[in-house]
């Protein structure tokens, strides 16, 4: 089986009230669970926003740090699941659920396949 990373773009301009982040977190969780009994889920993970975030860029043999995110745009890695499936198709099929779940668009990317020792 392959793995999958189902990504949250979360969208930090329009922030989410407390009841709305807890309507969120119980739909989710209902998909974790259904990925759970599935035997599809590997890990799930929510973040802090992104001016939490530290970015580390190496450079001519060293790194500089600085606050704030990679990326400068609105919408930002929120959270994320990890999946085993044995397809993109059931790939695809959960991220529906969990897009409608937490009302946010997710990436699917697929794993490098490591062969095993």
């Amino acid at each position: 089986m392959k793995q999958y990373l189902l990504a949250v773009q979360y969208d930090e301009t329009q922030p989410e009230t407390d009841e709305e982040v807890r309507a969120q977190m119980a739909r989710t969780g209902q998909v974790t669970d259904e990925m759970k009994a599935a035997g599809s889920w590997v890990f799930v993970g929510g973040l802090l926003p992104s001016h939490a975030s530290t970015v580390v860029r190496p450079g001519s043999g060293t790194t500089t740090m600085t606050d704030g995110p990679f990326a400068e745009t609105k919408e930002q890695l929120g959270g994320f699941w990890v999946v085993r499936c044995d397809d993109l198709d059931q790939a695809l099929a959960w991220a529906e659920k969990c897009a409608l779940a937490c009302g946010q668009p997710i990436e699917v990317r697929p794993f490098h396949d490591i062969p095993e020792a």
